[in-house]
């Protein structure tokens, strides 16, 4: 087969044509032939079996059956009628029913007479039926061509209305199979196929979309994701060592006198061992000559502030500056603050540089920053610009990276000739899947164990019907000296009703805590910075009992003596929001609550949500169920999630192949790390067509 001719244009194909080539290209991406071979069925209809209606199951699946029309009515109802038959196959009846196309099945249908019916079906007031269903006498059933199991593909509405049916689709899809006889281009070697016994490119490609029985669509089925998968993961691993490779980084080879002097006298308390394990992981990287891109991974008060601390001691021990940039100023205060708190008297300049920062200050901070009487600097986005300028910038800690744009943070690698190591901290649990795909490139570590006296938070679900034993409870734990948080929701789409909701509680909460015995705090969207800074300030001292708030507390607000977490509309939040907002409790040393309140009405994934969180505090275990929930595009905001759009390959159901994959691309790699082995041909040159066209299926055919 010419290798062009999957890349003739769809235009061309017999039965398209230049209407049908439009849709095609605007509803699904199809371009060329190519892009059509690649659109791959998302499941498949079992034709094998025949269902008898004494066995039908109310699962509304697909299901076949033979039988008879013995009776066919007309029933009226409030806009039109519709058209009843009577179905029999001699165990049972059942009702076919039309609301469309009536006059012609009136006309054509024949009663008495064997038909083979397939569709879904519903049950209801004790029969099943089944609306518009395929129908063929079973004589013409039985002089067709049977294909056992037929593909289902994806579809649209537009495609629908022009006539581009799933049946349209499977013709046109026998059609390229006749013009490009079916042969495919082997993308494996011959090692990877005996190995994993995967069948060939091309029996994979034939049987994906014409399967011949149940055994081969599943080793199609793995050999097609395993191809996906294993080249992902090749890129992203290829790219790590290249970076290593080329990329050399400064070489802290001395553990100091600052270091072991903050370790002996100012560690509040013993590192856990998983921090000890990070840091170890930390240290290997920064003696290895090559440039760290490690990503810290930390539930909520883990303790990553210490290790990015114990980090940055590392640098200015080795002669370095560092900086953290964190998303808000919230969030970057709160570092400052904690970062000077723990150095004490220890003879280390930290400066906090953000927005708001006043012009005289800035030009101190630039100065000493140039002159590297500055040893660590903490601020926001304010970091990025120009004027920014070091001495000699050792090691860049990025907080919550997700939050920041690609083009922001190569602005920070940029400000040293030499790229700074880099670690990013995220303390929002990304599922190992997640993180084996979206981070494959970049060296990973998790610090999985809260610090010691740390008591694990409670949590609990409450209807509205429990609000005044709720009220109750905050009383009292008011009455030992402790503070409340009440968080509402936030819809974007609707402020001045997210507003009105906030308001109405505040006041309703205010009722219940009345002036001067209660003091009350409200921070929310609407609010001036300086007007919100206050409010929390109030809280953060303790002049306040009560924060009622929207989300914007979600990140970055320490305060140890708040002991509770009250989520209103707790089912209106996603699974790692509400892991978040409970993360702001819990932060001293006494016990914790976290309580989700909710009306009755619960949809099946909010109680999942809610029955999860109840459950466990473990992030991890968390992101894994909202990953199921919400998959992998949503969870990562859509800017993460383009390598993730996967024509065939699911990472969360295939987390096996995923594994497999990175496996043998691991092993290939190192034992071939510039793929030049004969027997790694096949590999590099679908790996250099993968590089050149940044899209596995634009080119494996």
């Amino acid at each position: 087969m010419n290798p062009n001719s999957l890349q003739t244009s769809i235009v061309y194909l017999k039965g398209v044509g230049p209407n049908r080539a439009d849709t095609l290209k605007t509803e699904l991406g199809i371009h060329t032939y190519q892009d059509f071979i690649n659109l791959f069925p998302n499941r498949y209809i079992d034709k094998t079996k025949y269902y008898k209606i004494n066995e039908l199951q109310r699962n509304s699946s697909d299901v076949q059956i033979i039988g008879k029309i013995i009776h066919l009515k007309s029933v009226a109802q409030k806009k039109g009628s519709r058209l009843v038959a009577t179905f029999t196959d001699g165990t049972a009846q059942m009702e076919l029913v039309w609301f469309r196309g009536q006059k012609w099945i009136r006309e054509n249908v024949k009663i008495n007479t064997p038909y083979v019916i397939f569709g879904k079906t519903n049950f209801y007031s004790g029969t099943f039926s089944m609306p518009h269903p395929e129908m063929e006498l079973v004589t013409e059933h039985e002089k067709g061509v049977q294909i056992a199991m037929q593909p289902v593909y994806p579809s649209t509405e537009k495609l629908s209305n022009k006539g581009i049916t799933n049946r349209v689709i499977n013709k046109l899809m026998q059609q390229l199979f006749i013009e490009t006889k079916g042969h495919f281009k082997e993308t494996l070697s011959t090692s990877l196929l005996s190995e994993l016994n995967l069948v060939s490119k091309s029996v994979a490609m034939f049987n994906i979309h014409f399967p011949k029985n149940q055994e081969l669509l599943a080793k199609s089925q793995f050999r097609l994701k395993f191809e996906e998968l294993f080249y992902i993961q090749l890129q992203l691993i290829s790219k790590n060592i290249l970076r290593k490779q080329k990329i050399k980084g400064f070489l802290f080879d001395k553990v100091g006198i600052i270091f072991n002097e903050f370790y002996n006298n100012n560690l509040p308390f013993e590192l856990t061992n998983a921090q000890k394990r990070v840091l170890k992981e930390i240290r290997a990287d920064l003696g290895s000559n090559a440039q760290m891109n490690r990503l810290l991974q930390g539930d909520v008060g883990s303790g990553k502030t210490i290790v990015a601390l114990m980090t940055m001691l590392l640098a200015i021990d080795n002669g370095y500056q560092a900086c953290l940039m964190a998303p808000t100023e919230i969030l970057a205060n709160q570092h400052f603050s904690g970062v000077k708190e723990l150095l004490g008297n220890l003879d280390i300049n930290v400066a906090i540089l953000t927005g708001s920062k006043k012009k005289s200050k800035r030009k101190i901070i630039h100065e000493q920053l140039e002159s590297g009487e500055l040893h660590i600097l903490i601020g926001t986005h304010a970091l990025l610009e120009d004027k920014v300028q070091y001495k000699n910038l050792g090691l860049a800690i990025v907080d919550e990276q997700h939050r920041f744009g690609v083009a922001q943070r190569s602005k920070l690698w940029h400000k040293n000739e030499k790229p700074p190591h880099i670690l990013v901290m995220t303390a929002t649990p990304i599922p190992r899947t997640l993180a084996m795909s979206l981070y494959g490139d970049l060296d990973i570590s998790v610090i999985d164990e809260l610090p010691p006296g740390r008591k694990a938070i409670k949590t609990v679900h409450r209807y509205d019907s429990n609000r005044l034993k709720v009220f109750q409870f905050i009383r009292d734990e008011i009455k030992k000296g402790r503070q409340i948080y009440i968080v509402y929701p936030l819809i974007q789409e609707s402020e001045a009703l997210d507003y009105k909701d906030l308001m109405d509680g505040y006041e309703s909460i205010a009722r219940d805590f009345p002036q001067p015995e209660y003091q009350i705090s409200i921070v929310h969207g609407q609010m001036k910075p300086v007007d919100k800074d206050y409010e929390m300030e109030r809280f953060v001292k303790g002049e306040t009992n009560i924060m009622v708030a929207t989300t914007v507390i979600e990140v970055g607000v320490n305060v140890p003596n708040a002991s509770v977490m009250i989520i209103e509309s707790a089912e209106r939040f996603g699974l790692s929001q509400l892991h978040q907002l409970r993360g702001r409790v819990g932060r001293g040393a006494d016990q914790s609550f976290c309580i989700l309140m909710t009306g009755f009405k619960l949809s099946a994934e909010a109680k999942t949500r809610l029955e999860t969180m109840v459950k466990t505090n473990d992030g991890f275990e968390i992101s894994e169920v909202d990953l199921k929930l919400r998959g992998p595009g949503d969870m990562m905001g859509t800017q993460q999630s383009g390598m993730l759009n996967l024509k065939i390959a699911d990472i969360i159901k295939d987390n096996d192949i995923l594994k497999t994959a990175r496996y043998y691309a691991l092993k290939v790699l190192k034992d071939d790390p510039l793929l030049q082995k004969q027997e790694n041909s096949i590999i590099n040159f679908t790996f250099a067509q993968l590089v050149k066209y940044k899209n596995i299926w634009k080119y494996i055919s």
